[in-house]
Order: structure tokens, then C-alpha cells, then sequence
């Protein structure tokens, strides 16, 4: 099981928005968008920080992806 944070990069997208103005609205750290850009563990602060500076849901941005070692 992982996270994937496939449709906040597409969220960017629609908005018109790079990796670095996310970070700039959110008052993220690169450290931190690398850490999302590989799909790798994040505080839930971080994701809130996120879906309040794009105005979503925490679905608009991240999904769990259950693989079949999980199973």
C-alpha cells in the first residue's frame, strides 16, 4: 500500500501552477515537494497546508494505492 499523489500534480496543472508556487502558497519546503514528487510519506499538516492554499479536498490531491502485498 502507498499514496500516490498523481492527481495533485494534475490539480497543478489545471491551475496553472508550478511545483515551486505550490510550495510558495502552502509555505512548503523543497524538501518537502520532493518528498511528494516520489510519492514517499508526508504530516498531515503538510496535506492540509495543501488543500487549504488550492481550496480542495484531501481527495483532490492524494489516493491510497492497495497492492497485492497488502492483500
Amino acid at each position: 500500500m502507498y499514496i500516490d499523489y498523481s492527481n495533485l500534480w494534475k490539480l497543478l496543472i489545471d491551475k496553472k501552477m508550478k511545483k515551486k508556487d505550490l510550495a510558495k502558497a502552502a509555505g512548503l519546503s523543497s524538501s518537502t515537494i520532493s518528498k511528494l514528487s516520489s510519492n514517499q510519506n508526508v504530516n498531515t499538516e503538510v496535506l492540509v497546508k495543501i488543500c487549504y492554499a488550492l481550496q480542495c479536498d484531501i481527495s483532490d490531491i492524494a489516493e491510497i494505492v492497495i497492492t497485492e502485498d497488502n492483500l
